[in-house]
């Protein structure tokens, strides 16, 4: 059967999604240390991996593979405790696949498209027509549906999901030069000088790192990458590349697959990949209308958390008040005579009396103790902030004992406040 005849329920399952999810993400600093950057927190109760998993089950697609490598226990208990629904017997998995050692290889992944290689006997094993191949740490919905279906229509060999950029920011990405009809002409990686779009020389194509290829192609392509020296055996630095002139490769367009509330909102992706950028994802969401839409129950975002109580507020006299003003606040949180402002409060957060939280984010189990400041703070996972702290109001002072950016976001972690105090005695 060819793959122009295949309808696309029959497409779908002959679709094998890979998610690249071993990366450490070491510009999120002290937030991945002990953790791979798809395990990170969002948005209250999520992972940031769970979106891109819940666009594949969203989207239909039920055969699912997890490369794990970096601080991979975290992701694997994740993934095992929110993502094992799928029946078997069925032939629908999500599955992880942790990097190891075989026959072929010793070495730890070397890149994307190394991790995709050294997993190929298991991909082969399952036959797809289509192998899809994800990041699990960006933040977005997509309906792979559509883009499965505009591939097999322009009977390509490749598809890269693109985003519309400002040209002076393009640098930062995978660029690449279109035609009229879509198809790739030159894609080039972090380029000096970004090729602009067709129709708008402000702006260029940035890839997502989301492909689409058939799978005779990608498998190829592989093999041929994995002898080839001086190749760093990365899809976005190597293999497409090499296979834009060669091949027929399209872009998709974002756009065109993105779901969103109404047709003219602008489509959302990000990459919360910096702690700026983080904080800015997550403030966005205690907005009257954010911009991505948690609260859409036909593409709703999947995930696994522990069975919480609902969040308490307690204490109503006027100098000690619990509540929360524009905020999200997680099961298990309790806000004790405490005033929170703009902020994210995690699942099982504690906050005690006197304090005022604003524009910050708790991560899950941290207490904060009484008369405590806090403005434009992250606070890392399980940290107890003793009483009388203030923090986000003097940026010499903050800058001294934890990591701040360049827009002024204090990241708080266990080990600073360990050895802050220890400087106090």
């Amino acid at each position: 059967m060819s793959k122009s005849s295949l309808t696309l329920t029959d497409a779908i399952r002959n679709t094998l999604v890979v998610v690249l999810a071993g990366g450490r993400g070491s510009r999120l600093k002290q937030l991945t240390h002990v953790q791979a950057k798809p395990a990170v927190p969002f948005a209250g109760k999520f992972r940031i991996i769970d979106f891109a998993l819940s666009n594949t089950v969203n989207s239909g697609f039920r055969q699912v593979g997890v490369l794990t490598q970096y601080h991979m226990h975290t992701l694997i208990q994740h993934v095992q405790a929110g993502w094992g629904f799928l029946r078997a017997e069925f032939n629908e998995f999500i599955q992880v696949w942790p990097a190891q050692q075989t026959m072929q290889t010793s070495e730890w992944y070397q890149g994307t498209a190394d991790a995709v290689y050294q997993n190929i006997d298991i991909i082969e094993a399952h036959k797809p027509k289509y192998i899809l191949i994800l990041g699990g740490d960006h933040i977005y919905k997509q309906d792979y549906r559509i883009l499965l279906e505009e591939h097999i229509s322009r009977n390509a060999d490749v598809s890269v999901c693109c985003v519309p950029v400002p040209r002076k920011e393009a640098s930062g990405f995978g660029v690449m030069d279109v035609d009229e009809t879509g198809r790739i002409a030159q894609f080039i990686e972090k380029p000096e000088n970004p090729p602009t779009m067709p129709d708008d020389d402000t702006r260029s194509l940035a890839s997502m790192g989301i492909y689409l290829f058939s799978a005779d192609a990608l498998t190829e392509q592989l093999r041929r990458d994995a002898v080839e020296a001086g190749s760093s055996h990365d899809f976005g630095k190597d293999l497409i590349p090499h296979m834009v002139p060669r091949l027929n490769v399209f872009a998709h367009r974002f756009t065109d697959s993105c779901v969103r509330r109404h047709k003219d909102d602008a489509p959302y992706w990000r990459d919360v990949g910096t702690v700026d950028a983080y904080w800015e994802a997550n403030m966005d969401l205690v907005s009257v209308t954010p911009d991505l839409d948690l609260y859409d129950r036909d593409w709703p975002i999947w995930t696994y958390q522990r069975q919480y109580p609902a969040a308490k507020f307690v204490f109503d006299d006027d100098e000690r008040r619990g509540m929360a003003v524009d905020s999200l606040v997680s099961g298990g949180c309790i806000v004790s005579g405490s005033v929170v402002r703009r902020s994210l409060l995690y699942s099982d957060v504690r906050v005690h009396s006197y304090c005022t939280i604003e524009d910050s984010i708790l991560l899950p189990g941290c207490e904060v103790g009484r008369n405590c400041r806090l403005k434009k703070v992250i606070v890392g996972q399980n940290c107890t902030i003793p009483p009388n702290t203030v923090i986000g109001e003097d940026s010499v002072a903050d800058a001294k004992h934890f990591f701040r950016t360049e827009e002024g976001v204090v990241l708080v972690s266990s080990d600073d406040l360990e050895k802050l105090a220890d400087e106090n005695g």
